[in-house]
């Protein structure tokens, strides 16, 4: 079955910096879109980053120029590289397949991230 399991997250100082790792197993890596999504208490769940097939990735606007989605398709692992963490960055955060309609969507369990002095 696909597997996705996050790991990485933890409780961090506001400007500090946090690498989130999602392990992927079960499907062929790099067949589809990858994505980081991130659930604060009390709000939807909502889209971080995204990664396409072609290698390009879509960052939402307030993650742009802080956060770096990427992938080792090597190891069939997808990154979320976090530098200059705010508090507003608090979340769950949840790696998914965007498998589409044949396929599947598919998440991982999350990973908590704390971003507080």
């Amino acid at each position: 079955q696909v597997q996705l399991v996050e790991s990485g997250g933890g409780l961090v100082q506001p400007g500090g910096s946090l690498r989130l790792s999602c392990a992927a197993s079960g499907f062929i890596f790099g067949g589809y879109d990858m994505s980081w999504y991130r659930q604060a208490p009390g709000k939807e769940r909502e889209l971080v980053a995204r990664l396409n097939t072609f290698g390009s990735p879509i960052d939402a606007a307030s993650v742009k120029g802080r956060f770096t989605i990427s992938t080792d398709n090597e190891k069939n692992i997808m990154y979320l590289q976090m530098i200059s963490l705010k508090p507003e960055d608090t979340a769950v955060y949840y790696c998914k397949v965007e498998g589409g309609s044949w396929f599947g969507d598919y998440w991982g369990q999350g990973t908590q991230v704390t971003v507080s002095s």
